[in-house]
């Protein structure tokens, strides 16, 4: 069994990588090895995004949500993207490190970073 921490830090134009950060994550769970998805600067507003009943992708998140395998967002960056309330009503804030996420710790842990 591997370890991936997958960072999701894509832009509003970037729903592919987004979206495929929450598969590809789902699939490697199902497969078996040990995943979490945290949601992270830019990245944090898709929160909002995939938490909207009315997204297209919305069951998509909601499964990968259920799986349990969302570590949560930066504690930091939604503020910095308007995005702050919706965050904190799906879920945990990280912010380790000065606010943020710490990387160091997912390798400590023995995590690949895969960064979307």
């Amino acid at each position: 069994m591997k370890k991936f921490a997958f960072i999701i830090q894509a832009s509003n134009n970037e729903l592919a990588r987004a979206l495929h950060g929450l598969l590809y994550a789902q699939e490697l769970n199902e497969a078996g090895h040990e995943v979490t998805i945290i949601f992270d600067g830019a990245g944090t507003t898709w929160v909002k995004e995939f938490e909207d009943p009315s997204n297209p992708y919305n069951p998509i998140y909601k499964a990968v949500k259920k799986l349990g395998i969302i570590a949560g967002a930066c504690e930091y960056c939604p503020s910095a993207y308007g995005v702050a309330d919706e965050v904190k009503k799906a879920g945990p804030t990280l912010g380790e490190r000065n606010g943020h996420p710490s990387v160091a710790q997912l390798v400590a842990d023995d995590f690949q970073l895969i960064i979307l």
